[in-house]
């Protein structure tokens, strides 16, 4: 039996850029040893398992060593490829039940639009030094259920970050954010992402990561909408909307390759 694979790179309009993600389109259940080890063998930040139910499809996310809770760009990926093969009409609201409830995406022009739950962080002690950890001083740190949040002074500092992974590595959630005001024209905030503890150095754009962010820089900035720039060396574009209890993300997809697992 042959099962529909797909790479897609996430939030961007070109391809080899943005977050690269695989889709694996099941028709049956598999077990979790066989999802996490196609992830494995995938070696991607995630890798999405779909799977048709009455109203909408299941979504599982794994990244090359563990399952996770929430995943932005793996599920615009997932909306991406609905939609471009055909599984869903162009028109419809794309339903996924996943360890997070329930999201939704919808189809905005060339961009797509999840919504997704918020995250907002709350300022707490860091676990570790930030200035050794990460070579750069905090100007504030706090922490959400999936990461922590650390703002530093610049847009220059966040791009020329070299984090130690091996003490990143001893978090005891997912990761941590570094974010900034952004410098760059077009663009509110810019931010990484690094998550040695899942097997991912550094995360190429973060979809779940501006569940915390929006609410933050909200915030901050005293605005809800904004354009962020995920300053890895893929890069990506995220639009933000946070509205409360939700966050609204919209970013592009491209389809990269297509292929099948032969099992």
């Amino acid at each position: 039996m042959a099962i529909p694979l797909f790479q897609v790179d996430a939030f961007t309009s070109k391809p080899f850029a943005g977050n690269p993600a695989a889709v694996c389109m099941l028709s049956e259940a598999h077990s979790e040893e066989w999802m996490q080890a196609v992830a494995s063998e995938m070696n991607l930040s995630e890798t999405a398992f779909l799977r048709r139910q009455e109203d909408g499809y299941e979504l599982r996310w794994f990244t090359p060593t563990t399952e996770v809770d929430l995943c932005g760009h793996a599920t615009l990926a997932s909306a991406h490829v609905l939609w471009e093969a055909g599984y869903l009409d162009s028109r419809s609201r794309a339903r996924f039940h996943t360890r997070s409830g329930l999201l939704t995406a919808i189809r905005r022009g060339d961009w797509i639009e999840l919504d997704f739950p918020a995250e907002p962080e709350k300022e707490a002690l860091p676990p570790v030094d930030w200035l050794q950890v990460l070579g750069a001083k905090p100007k504030y740190t706090g922490s959400n259920r999936f990461a922590w949040l650390v703002e530093v002074a610049s847009e220059e500092i966040v791009r020329k970050m070299q984090p130690d992974f091996a003490s990143l590595k001893t978090l005891t959630n997912r990761g941590v954010i570094v974010t900034s005001i952004a410098e760059s024209a077009g663009f509110d905030f810019v931010s990484r992402f690094f998550a040695p503890a899942l097997g991912i150095d550094e995360d190429p754009v973060t979809g779940s990561a501006h569940c915390c962010l929006g609410p933050y820089w909200h915030r901050r900035l005293g605005k809800n909408e904004f354009t962020a720039y995920q300053a890895s060396a893929r890069g990506g574009v995220v639009r933000v909307k946070d509205l409360g209890e939700c966050v609204l993300l919209q970013g592009q997809a491209v389809t990269a390759m297509r292929g099948e697992i032969v099992v």
